[in-house]
């Protein structure tokens, strides 16, 4: 799977969580593990990278703390994982990558 680093942010570490875009139409998304297994938590402007009328295709559940928690396929092939700067308390999973679709916009009416 080849991968397309998208940006990061919300951390000091390094590797910090991020969005990758894939060559499979998902997005690969790293963020902090938590106690469920496929699901990680990542801040809210991670959303901010994710490619033009574009978004993640994963449920978020908003933390209320700056964070959301979101759900998918979690990533263990080595050489992906091998392609990501993952923290000690990070792991990553991949999501949908869907299309915005536009209905006309309401403000035009008049």
């Amino acid at each position: 799977m080849r991968l397309t680093f998208l940006g990061k942010g919300g951390s000091e570490s390094q590797g910090c969580p991020a969005l990758y875009a894939t060559d499979e139409n998902s997005y690969l998304v790293q963020g902090w593990e938590t106690d469920l297994l496929g699901t990680v938590e990542i801040p809210h402007l991670l959303t901010g990278f994710a490619e033009p009328d574009t978004y993640l295709g994963a449920n978020m559940t908003d933390t209320g703390r700056g964070t959301f928690r979101l759900s998918g396929q979690p990533v263990t092939d080595p050489a992906v994982v091998g392609q990501l700067d993952l923290a000690g308390d990070e792991t990553a999973i991949l999501v949908a990558k869907r299309e915005r679709t536009f209905f006309g916009n309401a403000a035009s009416r008049g």
